[in-house]
């Protein structure tokens, strides 16, 4: 059924309550807040609600129904947003199509809604979509720009994901996850790019991509979606973005190449580096953002506003003053010295990275890497020899049991956490499984030295570890 039988026009200019189904998760509960930010009743249902996203809900004064049920559609919406998490079968998916309700996915409804009279820049790839994204709105805005902006986490910066602007551009974190179980295709694939960024691509999304030649074809269907008027930025040291770029009909720079970043200083307090454009340098850069990937990210950023007519010295203004995003490299607290961060890296790639970047960021204690294994991905079989590695750098790694899902995962395609952790420990790191986080975190704290840092990385609130600890830490000094 096509997206006009599901949801016409005419249905979307006379709607004024709007229904979201899978409300908590991060793009339905920003749109949400978009949504009610414009003037209309926004209610959704979930199947759970966790920070950081509950917490905007709850700022905005978006009710939250929890569980999908059919009544929960008895407030009589005009417009039912269906999640990607929300399967065919689900009662309340149901209870939309016997109730003749129009309804759409989120993607389709935002690129009507939201991008159709703005200049849409569009951030693709596997990782630093939010970081970058987030940093590209608040340097538009740094500069006197007043963007819109959608993205995947919270920039601290603004307080929340989302912002409407009434600028020309409208900065956007593209997803390459599908869309709906009716609309099976990227969520950026509705973005309408002007301004384009494939910022890197690795497998990912083993549950709906099932190799990453499928996944790189996904990105050149992105590439050939800017407008031949734009601009498409791409990550020059990734072969797959590169060969994905060549569906451009558009001007593409390459990250690396067209825009560079020499002399690069990492540091406790972040990075410095001089920004070169070709062969002219424009001037120094000071980043508060650790790690030499968030170089990358930071460059990227740089070079779309920059291109889009942002001056350097707004530009390093803007950089230098830029407070990050929740969920990563986010200090939940210090305890008695000890340090608790929580993060939400889940790929390999991106353990990888983070775990170098807080080792550097705080060299002189022990990292205590505790890890949720969560993600469609990460709970399978392909990454189990690639998580053993990027643990390198940290004192020990703490499991505790992956997240269950009603997925029917067959067992042996599962991740194998026992052999993982035997893995782990043959590198020299001290590694256990502790299934439940009350007893991980029991285990953790009386180990816990002035100048260690605990690090929680998980895609969810992993069962509140960095509060416990933080609370066992406080409980310990009384």
């Amino acid at each position: 059924m096509s997206l006009q039988d599901r949801c016409p026009d005419s249905a979307l200019s006379t709607a004024r309550k709007i229904h979201i189904m899978g409300l908590c998760g991060t793009a339905m509960g920003t749109f949400a807040g978009m949504l009610a930010g414009r003037g209309y009743e926004v209610r959704g249902s979930d199947a759970a609600a966790y920070p950081p996203m509950s917490e905007q809900l709850e700022a905005q004064g978006i009710p939250l129904m929890l569980g999908y049920r059919p009544e929960n559609l008895d407030w009589a919406p005009d417009l039912v947003v269906v999640g990607n998490v929300i399967r065919r079968i689900n009662p309340e998916a149901e209870e939309v199509v016997r109730r003749a309700l129009p309804y759409a996915s989120f993607p389709e409804l935002f690129g009507r809604m939201f991008l159709s009279e703005r200049r849409p820049v569009v951030i693709t790839g596997t990782h630093g979509k939010t970081t970058t994204t987030s940093l590209t709105a608040h340097l538009l805005r740094a500069a006197g720009g007043d963007p819109g902006l959608f993205v995947g986490g919270v920039p601290r910066d603004f307080g929340r994901s989302f912002l409407l602007g009434e600028g020309a551009h409208f900065v956007v974190e593209g997803d390459e996850y599908d869309t709906a179980y009716f609309d099976k295709v990227p969520k950026f694939v509705h973005y309408r790019p002007a301004v384009g960024v494939i910022n890197n691509i690795e497998f990912d999304h083993a549950d709906i991509y099932p190799d990453v030649e499928s996944i790189e074809r996904e990105f050149r269907r992105f590439a050939a979606l800017v407008d031949p008027a734009g601009r498409l930025l791409v990550n020059g040291s990734d072969e797959r973005a590169r060969r994905a770029a060549e569906a451009a009909r558009c001007a593409v720079e390459l990250i690396g190449t067209d825009w560079m970043a020499h002399d690069v200083e990492l540091g406790g307090l972040g990075a410095s580096f001089t920004l070169c454009r070709g062969e002219e340098a424009l001037g120094r850069f000071e980043s508060p953002l650790p790690g030499l990937h968030n170089v990358h990210n930071a460059l990227t950023a740089l070079a779309v506003v920059l291109g889009e007519g942002v001056r350097v010295e707004d530009a390093q203004r803007g950089l230098s003053s830029f407070s990050g995003v929740k969920k990563r490299q986010e200090v939940k607290g210090v305890v008695n010295g000890v340090t608790v961060i929580d993060d939400f890296a889940h790929h390999p790639t991106a353990v990888r990275e983070t775990v170098r970047a807080i080792a550097a960021r705080y060299p002189a204690g022990r990292l205590w890497c505790c890890f949720e294994v969560e993600s469609n991905t990460s709970r399978r079989r392909v990454f189990q020899d690639a998580y053993p590695p990027a643990f390198e750098g940290a004192h020990a790694v703490l499991f505790c049991k992956p997240l269950d899902k009603p997925d029917n995962l067959p067992p042996a395609e599962r991740l194998s956490l026992e052999e993982v952790c035997e893995s782990v420990r043959e590198r020299g790191i001290l590694c256990e499984l502790i299934p439940e986080v009350s007893d991980l975190v029991s285990w953790l704290v009386p180990q816990l030295q002035p100048g260690d840092t605990v690090l929680g990385m998980s895609g969810r609130h992993f069962h509140g570890l960095h509060g416990l600890v933080l609370a066992q830490l406080r409980g310990n000094l009384s």
